[in-house]
């Protein structure tokens, strides 16, 4: 089950929301993303069917197990490389923007390094 990275952004969109309030809906998440109705309609179908997101009985989403994970690392890797690049000067703005687009394409291994070397640097 190969997810893109757009079916990653939506997974980790619903995580953070979730982080925010309990019951998070596709409505949601269509406006913290700026998408059309259609659009997230279409992509929690894919998400559903391949096991990444349920949609409970009063139609709320949830993250599955494997959706969990999903989210949880592109969060963490999001949030981690946000941070080593505003340490290297980069705004706030453009570190986020960046750190958007670099979480997606990051192999583990050089991932782990980057967060291993920053957090000895912080102790």
């Amino acid at each position: 089950m190969s997810l893109q990275e757009s079916g990653e952004m939506y997974l980790e969109t619903i995580y953070m929301l979730s982080l925010e309030k309990p019951d998070v809906r596709a409505v949601d998440v269509g406006d913290r993303m700026g998408y059309s109705k259609p659009s997230v309609s279409r992509a929690m179908s894919i998400l559903k069917k391949d096991g990444y997101v349920i949609t409970d009985d009063d139609g709320f989403l949830r993250l599955t197990e494997s959706g969990l994970r999903v989210a949880e690392t592109m969060y963490e890797r999001h949030n981690v490389l946000a941070e080593i690049l505003m340490e290297l000067g980069v705004s706030r703005e453009a570190a986020y923007e960046d750190a958007c687009r670099i979480e997606h394409v990051i192999s583990d291994e050089s991932f782990r390094a980057m967060r291993n070397h920053w957090e000895k640097r912080r102790d």
